[in-house]
């Protein structure tokens, strides 16, 4: 059975002190030992937020990650300095991260491998927009991510992935798709990941659920065969977090 993973993805909110007093609110809240929780903080919230988190159950993970080692690019993150104080997540290809920064699907696929050279666990988002999901072709755009994202990715790798399914119309608008939009996605996900590996690792990579995910849908989200657990966004931000790690 897959372990559950609930990540706070808390995107450009709270700065280095804001970060170590809410997850300091947070820690008693998210105490569960059967689900692994991550809070994915802007980056120069990592290194107190790894403090403040020390003797809990909350991983740190990042935001975003380039995929290159070093070099001059200025404002961005090597994987490297990552792992250097600590870091075990990374999301990588957040809808935001496509809109707004141009990141192409070859551009998410570099950096799952090297985020994977580095031992870091990409949390891997796809999702449809609107108009995609109206005209009927949201698997066949999500499928094309997953191949992409996971091109020249071995099997071995692949099956420690995190996948995030976020229909980007459900993120920040208050609307969540319906349990059954949800599963079915996530279920086409699972079936991609077989296809181009095997069964072995379609059942053992965890897939997510993200986009407008509350205290109140939770439960019943996690609850379908191929939801192994939550991406949140503003949730995370707020002590109803602790009701959606503590879903059951």
């Amino acid at each position: 059975m897959r372990r559950k993973i609930v990540a706070g993805n808390w995107k450009m909110n709270k700065t280095p002190s804001e970060t170590v007093k809410l997850i300091n609110e947070l820690k008693p809240l998210v105490a569960n030992d059967d689900v692994d929780v991550v809070f994915c903080v802007p980056a120069i919230s990592i290194i107190p937020a790894m403090e403040a988190a020390k003797g809990s159950n909350i991983n740190i993970g990042a935001e975003n990650m380039y995929f290159e080692e070093s070099g001059a690019f200025t404002g961005e993150i090597a994987p490297n300095m990552l792992t250097d104080v600590g870091v075990k997540y990374v999301i990588i290809g957040h809808s935001e991260r496509r809109e707004y920064f141009a990141e192409t699907d070859e551009f998410v696929n570099k950096k799952v491998i090297k985020a994977f050279e580095h031992n870091i666990t990409p949390i891997v988002c796809c999702g449809e927009t609107l108009v995609q999901r109206e005209q009927g072709v949201t698997i066949d755009f999500v499928r094309q991510q997953i191949k992409i994202a996971f091109l020249n990715v071995t099997a071995e790798q692949a099956k420690t992935a995190v996948i995030a399914y976020e229909p980007i119309w459900a993120i920040g608008t208050g609307k969540v798709a319906t349990t059954e939009q949800a599963e079915e996605v996530c279920k086409a996900i699972r079936e991609c990941i077989e296809e181009v590996y095997d069964t072995d690792t379609a059942n053992a990579i965890r897939i997510q659920y993200g986009g407008s995910v509350s205290a109140d849908s939770a439960a019943e989200l996690f609850s379908q065969n191929n939801i192994d657990g939550g991406l949140v966004g503003g949730a995370s931000l707020k002590p109803d977090f602790g009701k959606i790690v503590n879903y059951k």
